[in-house]
């Protein structure tokens, strides 16, 4: 109906604004433009009077079809600079009309998947600054090749940082810097296969990546089950051939409850007898909410328990920082692992960090974020206790991800339906252990993922799937 040219960013720029109302028309234009990449990823957008007057339009049509996108997260806008097309809004190369079916390579516009935090709240300033300061102090040494351990700056801000804030019980020489979690875990299958110990307990529900590499390295992983008390460690001796359990005692993932304190007692009496490990992922500590933090099981038993620790929610999973916080036994067969296969993680990350740590900038951060994240938690419980009274939300005390629980056999219809609607979602069934029966339908919410400007348009996205 209005077949109209308008310029952007000097290019000329057909929109096929059709049906009687503009704003949804031009909304639509919009989406179909940046869809088929006449739009690219970060273009700039002209200025509602500029683009107005191209279409002949109101600026104010324009101005709200430019905020309605944002929410949806389509684009991306900042006080005092232009408005643009987000960095991940190309999500297809064919036009809208030939809707394809989503596959894993697709990017959502609307995503809720758990395990990432706000990318955009990184803290690129700070961090800039800590670098800075870090090479100007760097020993000429720092530029050679890595110790496997990990610069001894920051396994010392490590030990006293999770000291102060955890409860943890160690020393700087018992600490090892890995890339991450799992990185950390193959380390250790490495060292119990040498040991003869080759089978590690996980949690029925867990990280799915975690099993699945351990599995590809070698190592059995028969599931301990779990409750509203969290795992089952009390069933421990039913899995003789385990040398270690790894569990995620302050906050299960995925369902958010906290290990109850006569099974916190239950893993270690269990270590003690057996000689076994307690491997402790504490992947997101730091987001306490209503209650006090639970503390470290570590600090209960140094010598029984590996604490597994990382930056990837708290600052971002691109740094590839975690650490490892060992038994004194254990330490240098764990070094000499990590020495055998390769000398990563990088020297000006490590420096910059125990940088961050030593001059608070870390806790200032954590502290500013721990109210972000509360602030979108309680956004989502207040949107879903408006569209979906009937949903029950919990796992709601910590973390960055909570479980919205379905009506029997719901699950499966509203992941694609979710998928359909351009929102990415993870059922609970996508983390349960292959050898256990699916106990009950819900989906795993990621509130930490979305960024800023697209949180309001996802979360109505998520009103509009659940039943």
């Amino acid at each position: 109906m209005h077949d109209q040219w308008a310029t952007s960013a000097g290019d000329d720029l057909h929109l096929d604004l059709r049906g009687p109302r503009l704003r949804e028309g031009l909304m639509e234009a919009l989406r179909d433009a940046i869809r088929t990449g006449r739009l690219a990823p970060g273009a700039k957008l002209p200025s509602s009077r500029t683009l107005g007057a191209d279409l002949g339009i109101a600026r104010n049509t324009v101005a709200q079809a430019y905020a309605g996108l944002v929410a949806e997260g389509w684009l991306t806008a900042r006080q005092g600079a232009a408005t643009r097309v987000a960095a991940h809004a190309a999500t297809a190369t064919a036009p809208a009309k030939a809707t394809p079916r989503p596959t894993t390579r697709h990017r959502h516009v609307h995503d809720l998947r758990s395990g990432l935090p706000d990318t955009s709240t990184f803290p690129r300033v700070e961090w800039a600054k800590a670098t800075r300061r870090a090479l100007a102090a760097a020993p000429d040494d720092a530029f050679g090749f890595p110790s496997p351990r990990g610069r001894a700056e920051l396994r010392t801000e490590l030990a006293s940082y999770l000291a102060r804030t955890r409860g943890v019980r160690t020393h700087p020489d018992h600490i090892i810097i890995c890339s991450g979690v799992t990185h950390g875990l193959l380390l250790l299958a490495e060292v119990m296969k040498h040991r003869g110990t080759p089978e590690i307990a996980v949690e029925s529900y867990g990280l799915y990546a975690h099993r699945r590499r351990l599995t590809a390295a070698g190592i059995h992983t028969p599931p301990v089950p779990i409750d509203a008390d969290g795992a089952r460690t009390d069933r421990l001796d039913e899995l003789p051939g385990a040398g270690a359990v790894l569990l995620t005692p302050s906050h299960q993932f995925p369902t958010g409850v906290a290990l109850h304190p006569d099974r916190r007692m239950a893993a270690l009496d269990w270590a003690r007898r057996t000689g076994g490990l307690v491997l402790e992922d504490d992947y997101d500590g730091e987001f306490r909410y209503e209650r006090g933090p639970v503390g470290a099981l570590q600090g209960l038993d140094p010598d029984q328990v590996v604490y597994l620790g990382t930056s990837s929610k708290a600052l971002s999973p691109g740094l590839r920082l975690g650490w490892l916080v060992l038994p004194p036994r254990l330490a240098p067969a764990v070094a000499k692992a990590k020495g055998d296969h390769d000398l990563h993680c990088s020297t000006v990350d490590q420096l910059a960090m125990a940088e961050f740590l030593s001059s608070g900038g870390y806790d200032r951060h954590i502290r500013t974020m721990r109210q972000y994240y509360r602030r979108r938690r309680d956004q989502l419980v207040a949107a879903l206790a408006e569209h979906c009274p009937e949903a029950a939300v919990t796992g709601l005390s910590a973390g960055l991800h909570a479980l919205v629980e379905l009506p029997s056999g719901n699950e499966s219809a509203v992941v694609q339906g979710s998928a359909w609607q351009d929102l990415a979602v993870h059922g609970l069934d996508r983390f349960r252990h292959p050898d256990v029966e699916a106990e009950r339908d819900a989906l795993v919410i990621g509130y930490g993922t979305p960024s800023a400007s697209a949180w309001s348009g996802t979360l109505a996205a998520l009103c509009r799937v659940l039943p």
